[in-house]
């Protein structure tokens, strides 16, 4: 039991943070990526970085017969954003409007956290349920009975809120305060910086509690199936 438990926590650390790099990271890296790093246009930055959300968004509808919440919010915000980026003017509220994007992601997941759908959840469950049918029971008990569940599925959304509306803000500043050419590069370690501290206070604080919780529901699911039928745990477990 012990081993099972152990194991499953370093598959955890692991994909802990998956969804945020597939919903959040790697669009927006990939949009600073070809803006400031290969000099393209924000028009085309904006329209590349689109492509992997859009993907996510239609597989999603697709396959598991739902919208990925927050992959939808990063496709709605960047072409919102195509049409703005016609607009031209001050260097600097363009350095601004860059951080529009996160501000944007971290509100609505505030916000969902207080409507009581915290939207982070949907993306990290599946690294935490891993395809597997009482895992993913687990984590369906834990979420409609479990107070404690549901306070780290809070917490972990809380903090990718407060983490990305914390870059904006410090962005923003150094958008007004700071030499645009310096902006330019340092815009993007916030936003590097914001993301890694996400990761280590969401998983520490509440993911990786989670998946702990979900691999002592299914072994206490287990043990009361093998004392239900007489079967000893570990021809079950087997």
């Amino acid at each position: 039991m012990t081993t099972k438990t152990s194991n499953t926590d370093k598959t955890s650390k692991k994909n802990t943070f998956g969804p945020l790099i597939l919903d959040v990271a790697v669009p927006l890296g990939t949009y600073y990526l070809l803006k400031d790093g290969l000099g393209a246009s924000t028009f085309a930055a904006l329209a590349w970085s689109s492509v992997g959300p859009a993907l996510r968004t239609v597989w999603g509808v697709v396959r598991e017969r739902r919208v990925n919440g927050l992959a939808g919010l990063i496709l709605l915000v960047n072409v919102v954003s195509l049409a703005l980026s016609f607009v031209s003017g001050d260097p600097r509220l363009m350095l601004a409007k860059d951080s529009g994007v996160s501000s944007t992601i971290g509100i609505a997941i505030l916000v969902s956290v207080a409507l009581g759908r915290p939207m982070m959840t949907e993306g990290l469950k599946p690294f935490l349920v891993k395809g597997d049918a009482a895992r993913e029971a687990a984590f369906e008990r834990l979420r409609a009975g479990s107070a404690g569940f549901r306070k780290a599925e809070r917490a972990y959304s809380v903090v990718w809120g407060v983490a990305l509306l914390a870059e904006c803000a410090v962005r923003i500043v150094g958008a007004y305060t700071l030499p645009v050419d310096t902006m330019v590069w340092l815009g993007t370690v916030v936003l590097l910086g914001a993301i890694g501290i996400g990761m280590v206070v969401s998983g520490g604080l509440a993911a990786e509690p989670m998946a702990r919780m979900v691999s002592a529901e299914v072994d206490a699911a287990e043990v009361d199936a093998a004392e239900t039928t007489g079967v000893p745990k570990v021809a079950v477990a087997a």
